[in-house]
């Protein structure tokens, strides 16, 4: 399905919005299936027909034409347009199911009879087959499918269709959008029909170009052989399953695919990441990575270098497949000697442990997929459900995607009956209604309204009791919806003539041109009543500063970043704004600060924002203004900085390069003054190329630059004893835990992010200082007890003694000392502490082992201490209890005399 479209089949699509004008269309797509309910990424490279990309070819009805004109259309442009020979083409239809009481698409089969395609050619499927769904909710219904033999000759083939036999392959799937799966799992009639269909470019080409795989294509033969110039493998020869020995063909066709998928994502924006689609672009590209290095012993960047096979100008692509090639191939290396660890130590026939899987997943990023695989190929498996339950474990017990509040989520049919009963789209321009007061404060209109219906429990109702929570739709709204980022108004709604009476609402969206308020019903609510709505203005002023801010920011970052950083998303809330833009590398402070001084300028000239609505088709020709889909309402609303809106929208006007233009149908302050201030509160790459802001404005911005200049304070005065001449070791210590936790928190502290990387370059730089310091000082300590002891005991083969020493790392340097100053002696030495505890250590001349083992001496000793040691055959390392260290000095001396 076309994500685009999907709106007009929900019934969501704004009615102003030139997509809601659509009857028929008919598109070619770009689609990936390598993760969710559709997911191709294990077949690629196991047959010859499989894609992780592939462009969909489609037609579409949205409650125009149906069966009869979606399966002759189809036939026609086959047999007679493409010439393809009819006995050589099979159409599957639904079969029917029983337990869900669908009967079997008897329309769609008679309809393919009346075409004159043989009822031999015309096949029953069931559910799994025929019956096309999304996801679990949504718009659904049966399919029919148009199937191909490859090898023809006269042959009957329906036995072979829809048996993953690589001969006879589906080609084209009509989809007849008839149901809605609700959330309990029950179908629904939808109240119009619609038609969705797709044919795969690549299965097309194979058929017109008489190919038996799409992989023999001109498709596809130039990257085969730019991978075969690349690589020390035999040329592909399209082999399949036992005969394809080695898997090298398999090879082929996953590079092949993987490094077509990876270009064409790249180019749309979608980086290797860590969730969502960046995520299932990271799993194709390390599953490529693999297959180039380990099955066709591809040098490093074989990957890359094919880029420019695939496109011809693609070099910031190169960059970013050859940075993520290289961070897999030492993880893959360390993975493969794991996973051949695990297995022979594991019991034969036994499933491979989960925690190691887990660990392979979690710490050096090996997709699920590609463990799975490299099991599969030593003839193991995983166990999942342990798998699964680690995963659940992590993830604090939530499964993923539940489903939010369904009383501001309109379903289908609920929309469809509110359109054909021609309940009017709420009128939301009250949500702009608000003004600058005399003293510079702003006023909000009050706004009266009527209920027009009340929504709970996936149904609409004239009336809802007390105590329940509801989806309230009203005839008008001051209340703004949350849309383009900006997280919806919050307030209270009264009855007329009821005053004492609070309806707290909580939050509001907008569906299909009608905007549903959640509200707690305290008391019973009908359709009828007349409300007075009242938005909670500190949050709404919080947002439009915030919403503005944002728009700076944007106009800012492309300022000192260049023309070319887009943005990739932003969310604004009362308390914060978030926004991420592709960059070409990591911004630098002085970036930053740049950044932050544009906005602040804005802010200081306090220019008007002008805001208009527009036609779309007058918006589209401003110059410098992102791209306009069909999916915006028409007229559009521009927001621009300082210059009027019908300045930017001449003909030849270059105002919207010079300042901030955007579409944007959210609320604005009046003036850029109110914005007060703003600061950068982190920045980080989400995923090479992409960066994510966090700032904040007015009272906040001010608030974190004193923190930081607080912080800022804190390191100097650090930076200064630093440099003080500290000869005692507990003093240098403690300075160096006071850098550790002033690290901390500055890591953690909402500050300026540029004065954030600031302070911590300086104290990176002070704590090495500071531990240098710390060893200096313990090895001087160290060198004059040795010089001590060396006198004392001059060349005997055992010294034995107590020595004063502030930690256990100084009296080790003692005995290093001393066993490297007199190479034959061995050494134990003890220290009691002002805490009662005795520290411990030894070493042993290399001339007395195996025979005297250092481990074994420092356990006896301790052991007399009522304490415990350890460490290796040269140099060991314990504590005990002074009460007990006369009786230890004592055995010291035996243990080392029984030894020698």
């Amino acid at each position: 399905m076309n994500f685009r479209f999907k709106p007009i089949f929900l019934g969501t699509v704004h009615p102003r919005s030139e997509l809601a004008q659509h009857r028929r269309v008919v598109n070619s797509q770009k689609c990936v299936r390598a993760g969710g309910k559709h997911n191709d990424l294990d077949d690629v490279g196991r047959d010859t027909y499989h894609h992780t990309f592939f462009e969909m070819l489609g037609n579409w009805s949205f409650g125009d034409y149906f069966k009869e004109e979606a399966c002759s259309m189809a036939w026609e442009l086959l047999t007679e347009v493409y010439e393809i020979p009819r006995d050589r083409l099979y159409v599957t239809y639904f079969g029917g199911d029983a337990s869900l009481g669908l009967s079997a698409d008897e329309e769609c089969r008679d309809v393919w009879l009346r075409l004159g395609v043989p009822a031999s050619h015309v096949l029953p499927f069931p559910l799994k087959d025929n019956f096309w769904e999304m996801g679990d909710t949504g718009p659904c219904g049966p399919c029919t499918e148009i199937h191909y033999d490859h090898v023809g000759g006269g042959r009957n083939a329906a036995a072979l269709v829809n048996q993953g036999n690589p001969d006879v392959v589906e080609i084209w799937n009509l989809v007849f959008m008839q149901y809605s799966r609700e959330v309990e799992g029950n179908l629904l009639p939808l109240p119009q029909h619609h038609v969705d269909t797709g044919m795969g470019l690549e299965r097309l080409v194979t058929v017109l170009q008489n190919k038996r795989s799409n992989y023999d294509t001109d498709l596809f033969t130039p990257i085969l052989d730019a991978i075969h110039k690349g690589c020390r493998a035999p040329r592909y020869q399209g082999l399949v399953g036992d005969a394809d020995v080695g898997r090298v063909n398999m090879a082929y066709r996953v590079v092949a695919d993987h490094v077509r998928t990876l270009c064409v994502c790249i180019t749309d924006g979608i980086y290797p990441g860590f969730t969502g689609a960046e995520l299932v672009l990271r799993r194709i590209l390390r599953r490529a990575v693999r297959f180039c290095s380990e099955v066709l012993q591809a040098p490093p960047g074989l990957l890359a270098s094919l880029v420019p096979t695939v496109v011809e100008v693609l070099v910031s692509k190169t960059d970013i497949i050859n940075d993520n090639e290289a961070a897999f191939l030492s993880s893959l290396e360390r993975g493969r000697r794991i996973i051949e660890r695990t297995v022979q130590q594991m019991e034969p026939s036994t499933n491979f442990p989960a925690e190691v899987a887990w660990s392979l997943y979690g710490s050096l990023g090996f997709p699920l997929d590609l463990i799975d695989l490299m099991l599969e190929e030593k003839g193991i498996s995983l166990d999942s459900a342990a798998f699964n339950e680690l995963a659940l474990e992590d993830a604090g017990g939530l499964q993923a995607g539940q489903p939010g509040n369904t009383n501001t989520h309109l379903d289908v049919h609920s929309l469809a009956w509110l359109q054909r009963s021609n309940v009017p789209a709420t009128d939301d321009s009250p949500k702009y209604a608000y003004r600058l007061g005399q003293h510079g404060q702003y006023e909000f209109s009050p706004c009266q309204a009527t209920i027009l219906m009340l929504y709970r429990d996936q149904s609409l109702h004239k009336e809802v009791g007390a105590g329940q929570r509801c989806g309230v739709i009203l005839d008008r709204t001051n209340f703004y919806a949350e849309q383009g980022g900006q997280d919806s108004d919050q307030g209270y709604m009264i009855r007329l003539g009821q005053q004492d009476v609070l309806f707290p609402v909580e939050s509001v969206r907008l569906c299909g041109g009608y905007v549903i308020h959640e509200v707690t019903a305290v008391e019973a609510l009908r359709a009828g009543d007349q409300v007075q709505l009242f938005v909670d203005e500190a949050q709404r002023l919080a947002c439009m500063t915030n919403h503005t801010a944002t728009h700076l920011l944007n106009f800012a970052l492309r300022r000192v970043l260049g023309d070319s950083t887009e943005q990739r998303g932003s969310h604004v809330t009362a308390e914060r704004l978030r926004f991420d833009f592709d960059t070409k590398g990591h911004v630098t402070v002085e970036q930053l600060q740049q950044v932050e001084q544009v906005v602040q300028d804005l802010i200081q000239k306090n220019e008007v924002v002008h805001m208009a609505e527009v036609p779309l088709t007058q918006a589209r020709r401003v110059q410098g203004l992102r791209a306009v889909d069909e999916g915006y309402p028409d007229p559009v609303r521009i927001v621009s900085l300082g210059v009027p809106v019908e300045n930017v929208l001449t003909c030849d006007s270059e105002a919207a390069m010079q300042t901030s233009v955007e579409l944007c149908c959210g609320t604005h302050l009046l003036q850029t003054g109110s914005v007060e201030d703003l600061a950068i509160i982190s920045e980080r790459q989400l995923v090479k190329g992409i960066s994510r802001v966090i700032a904040v404005t007015g009272g906040q911005a001010k608030e974190a630059r004193e923190v930081g200049q607080c912080l800022a304070t804190e390191v100097d005065s650090v930076s200064l004893r630093m440099k003080q001449r500290i000869t005692s070791i507990p003093e240098m210590q403690n300075l160096s835990k006071e850098v550790g936790q002033l690290t901390k928190v500055v890591a953690n502290a909402a500050m300026p992010q540029w004065q954030r990387k600031e302070l911590q370059t300086i104290l990176k730089a002070l704590q090495r200082t500071a531990n240098t310091a710390v060893k200096k000082l313990e090895l001087q300590q160290a060198e004059k007890a040795a010089q001590i002891l060396l006198a004392k005991y001059s060349n005997q083969p055992i010294i034995i003694d107590t020595v004063p020493a502030d930690s256990l790392s100084i009296l080790m340097k003692v005995v290093n000392q001393l066993c490297d100053k007199s190479p034959g002696t061995s050494v134990l030495l003890l220290s009691p502490q002002a805490s009662g505890e005795v520290l411990c250590a030894c070493q042993v001349s290399k001339n007395c082992v195996p025979t005297f083992s250092a481990a074994d001496w420092a356990v006896a000793v301790c052991t007399q201490m009522e304490g415990k040691a350890g460490g290796s055959p040269i140099v060991a390392k314990g504590s005990g209890n002074a009460r007990g260290m006369q009786g230890a000095l004592t055995t010291a001396l035996e243990f080392a005399q029984s030894k020698l």
